[in-house]
């Protein structure tokens, strides 16, 4: 409702505590599938061979794109088979148009004048014909592509294939394999187009009779062996075999990396038991591969599943990968702050129940760090360094910083391979960084080496890119450094300096761990915030704090911790932040300060104007009075305010009450008017808040401007001045019924949550709570003879529902 553009980011919690303030910031909007818990272990540090099986209970897989390009290995054999470019093949097979494709069918020696300059010159063409086999498969491949991809149409029950002629097409294939008896290359791929032909045509016997023919006989470890077995395991499945069909799937998975994400998949829509399909297993890599395919599809912890891997295979790197995974799933549960995470359990789980869960964790902590040392110590393993890394960290995440410092003794990090230095240096600042957080005399320039690093590596190769939400998300997954600096400076350092008392340092840190580009967009301090440090800044930041903030302007730059830290700050344009500082001011209702703050603010400076759902900008007019709150009463184009402008009246009009003492009753009304229309029922809440949500209003004060914003505290304190010092009746009245509205605000804050607003007892007591304000009793028993009594007891149901419990 208050923003027009959309912003992306994750959705992990922040909780914040700073002396009985406990903060929580949900992030919301799109889940950033890579990004949606706080890690600092890498899910790379194990190497990329099974990227796309990587953790993540968002999505179905962490990416579905196979690895390896099928287009790209394809062209590799066939260049060394006719021994002709590679780029030549993927240009003719792969990127030919429908007309060229066509000409393809009477290629010959004789017409080749009629093709273009390109095809005449290409290296794959002139080697085709040379071989008149090859330019024969050639043929016959081409003619079957269009069985092959078939377009879907709803109004066509075959989805627009011909079985028929699928099935001349398969015969065909099986012919032309006698004339090719001694060529192995080309005898497998007429094999392959017969067993697909087959198979597409729902003619699974003949399928399966075809491979077992001429495929499996075959020693051969081209491509399309496999994927002559993947076609085969679907006439398995659909012939009534799904479970010897996943087995099958599980050896196109550990063979054809260029189909090893459709063989997944294929091998869980089977949905066979892996109990039932190991004793297809020839040997026990095999077995490996059935329980770890299994165990990718997995959201739970399941170390089980990573020991009998490693039992069947201790060198597969199927174990890194598994062991990685099991990591960040203790990472989801734990870490956040030394606690559980928010988000999955004590949302709805008691404290002696959160507690008990987490110690579960906490076990399953230790059994996999003992497993990691394990495999650390059998040195079966290709990259035994993974168990020491692990265990580390592992022991990091559960506060033993002593026995990670020892194990990560045990490693020489000028001797590992980058991945695993990367986690080395993460572990090592992520132990000296608890020294702050414990509060201990702490020199935080040991910190800066590691932090310019950090940004070297988030930044490399990382440019700035539009609000598309594919192409962030792309970003957190391919650059694992981007969450890992973030989460540093937004979960350990900010929650360190504000239990430590010091927001303003919090608030660079939270802008500090936004910095992702090192190109902006702009120069504007919001522009270059993610939504919860946004949020972060606009709601808890006082005044005193934006003091200690603009004096950091003056400060000169320094190559240490505290230059570094305002290195961001100190680089974007000051208009935000002084209109920021001028809104902090005008919750303390210093108006003379939050004008001189405005005034800095370029002429064109835009503020916040919300709109609502149709597009039409709501206007602030805070000093009209209502009966009603809803619907809210705005203003138009011609009568509105801004920040400024408002503060100009406020202050006009306390000045006044000293300098007009005889009409200061009004005064008093008219600045009363104004705060609680700057308020969350108000018209003029975008005038102190940056946003409103129907939701606020059953949470309970959090913020430090909330007793004016939701409880209408220093509203209802001038209406009390402005009534103390009127003798009219009918003014009285007004500022009696007004004062009825503060003190409702005060008392049912909080009554109704989402939750129980249809809970009887909780409706009840709003009901109690209303038909109890002494505000109301003081305007039945003095005031019940004016004008404006009998105007609110008609438009005001609260009113009438009072009086209506006192007949």
């Amino acid at each position: 409702m208050t923003w027009k553009k959309s912003i992306i980011f994750c959705v992990s919690f922040l909780t914040f505590y700073f002396g009985e303030i406990v903060v929580n910031i949900a992030c919301g909007g799109e889940v950033d599938p890579y990004d949606y818990y706080i890690s600092y272990f890498h899910n790379d540090v194990q190497g990329k061979d099974y990227e796309q099986f990587n953790y993540t209970d968002w999505q179905y897989l962490y990416y579905d794109e196979e690895k390896v390009s099928e287009y790209e290995l394809n062209s590799a054999e066939w260049a060394n088979y006719l021994k002709v470019n590679k780029a030549d093949f993927h240009r003719i097979m792969y990127t030919s148009d429908s007309t060229t494709n066509a000409q393809f069918s009477s290629l010959s020696k004789e017409n080749l004048n009629t093709f273009s300059e390109d095809v005449k010159s290409n290296s794959f063409v002139k080697g085709l014909l040379k071989s008149k086999n090859a330019l024969a498969y050639f043929k016959f491949a081409k003619s079957c592509e269009p069985f092959a991809v078939a377009d879907y149409d709803r109004w066509d029950a075959e989805g627009g294939r011909d079985s028929t002629k699928m099935i001349e097409k398969a015969q065909q294939a099986i012919a032309a394999i006698k004339t090719v008896k001694r060529d192995n290359f080309l005898k497998l791929r007429y094999a392959y187009q017969a067993v697909r032909m087959y198979h597409y045509a729902e003619n699974y016997e003949a399928c399966k009779s075809t491979y077992q023919q001429y495929v499996a006989p075959l020693s051969s470890a081209d491509l399309a062996k496999g994927w002559a077995m993947a076609v085969y395991a679907g006439s398995v499945r659909y012939g009534g075999n799904p479970t010897e069909a996943a087995y099958l799937y599980s050896k196109v998975f550990a063979n054809n990396t260029e189909r090893r994400v459709q063989a997944y998949k294929n091998f869980h829509y089977t949905s066979a038991a892996v109990e039932e399909v190991l004793p297809f297993a020839q040997n026990d890599l095999e077995r490996a591969n059935i329980i770890a395919i299994a165990a990718f599809g997995k959201p739970e912890l399941h170390l089980d599943q990573l020991k009998k891997v490693y039992g069947y295979a201790p060198s597969s790197l199927l174990n890194g990968t598994l062991l990685v995974r099991e990591v960040n799933k203790l990472e989801q549960q734990l870490n956040a702050n030394g606690g559980l995470t928010g988000d999955l359990y004590s949302n709805w789980l008691s404290p002696q129940e959160a507690d008990s869960v987490r110690k579960t964790y906490l076990q399953q902590l230790e059994e996999t760090k003992a497993f990691a040392l394990q495999l650390s110590a059998e040195k079966k393993y290709p990259e035994p360094q993974l168990g020491i890394i692990t265990a580390a960290y592992l022991s990091w995440l559960k506060e033993d910083d002593k026995s990670a410092i020892e194990l990560l003794k045990q490693l020489n990090p000028d001797q590992l391979e980058e991945r695993y230095q990367n986690q080395y240096r993460i572990i090592t600042l992520l132990i000296n960084s608890r020294k702050l957080k414990q509060g201990n005399n702490f020199n935080e320039d040991e910190l800066l080496p590691t932090l310019k690093w950090l940004d070297e590596k988030r930044m490399k190769s990382v440019k700035f890119v539009a609000n598309n939400e594919d192409d962030y998300f792309a970003l957190n997954r391919d650059n694992k450094f981007i969450a890992t600096t973030r989460n540093f400076y937004q979960q350990l350092l900010a929650p360190s300096y504000l239990k430590m008392g010091d927001t303003a340092r919090a608030a660079l840190a939270m802008l500090k761990g936004d910095d992702v580009y090192e190109q902006r967009r702009d120069n504007r301090l919001y522009s270059n915030m993610s939504h919860q440090t946004l949020s972060f800044w606009q709601k808890y930041l006082s005044a005193n704090t934006m003091q200690k903030l603009e004096k950091r302007y003056s400060l000169a730059s320094k190559d240490n911790f505290e230059g570094w830290l305002n290195s961001n700050f100190l680089n974007l344009s000051k208009d935000d932040f002084y209109e920021l500082f001028g809104t902090a001011y005008l919750r303390n209702h210093q108006y003379e300060k939050a004008i001189a703050c405005f005034k800095k603010l370029a002429k064109d400076y835009p503020f916040l104007s919300p709109i609502d759902w149709d597009g039409d900008t709501l206007y602030a007019d805070p000093f009209i009075t209502t009966v009603n709150d809803y619907p809210k009463q705005y203003g138009t184009e011609n009568k509105q305010y801004n920040k400024l402008t408002f503060a100009m009246e406020m202050l006009r009009l306390e000045k006044l009450t000293v300098s007009d003492k005889k009409n200061a009753a009004l005064y008093y009304f008219k600045m009363a008017n104004g705060v609680y229309q700057t308020g969350y029922y108000g018209n003029a809440w975008a005038l102190i808040s940056y946003s409103w949500s129907s939701y606020a209003n059953y949470e309970k004060p959090s913020f430090f401007y909330d007793g004016d914003y939701k409880l209408a505290k220093k509203a209802k304190q001038w209406y009390l001045k402005a009534r103390s010092l009127s003798k009219d009746t009918e003014f009285r009245a007004k500022c009696t019924f007004m004062l009825a509205k503060c003190e409702q605000k005060e008392k049912v804050n909080g009554v109704l949550s989402v939750n129980s607003w249809w809970d009887n007892d909780a409706q009840n007591q709003l009901y109690r709570l209303n038909r109890s304000n002494p505000y109301f009793k003081e305007l039945q028993r003095s005031y019940a003879n004016t004008k404006y009594y009998r105007r609110a007891v008609e438009d005001c149901s609260y009113l009438s529902d009072f009086l209506a419990i006192k007949k």
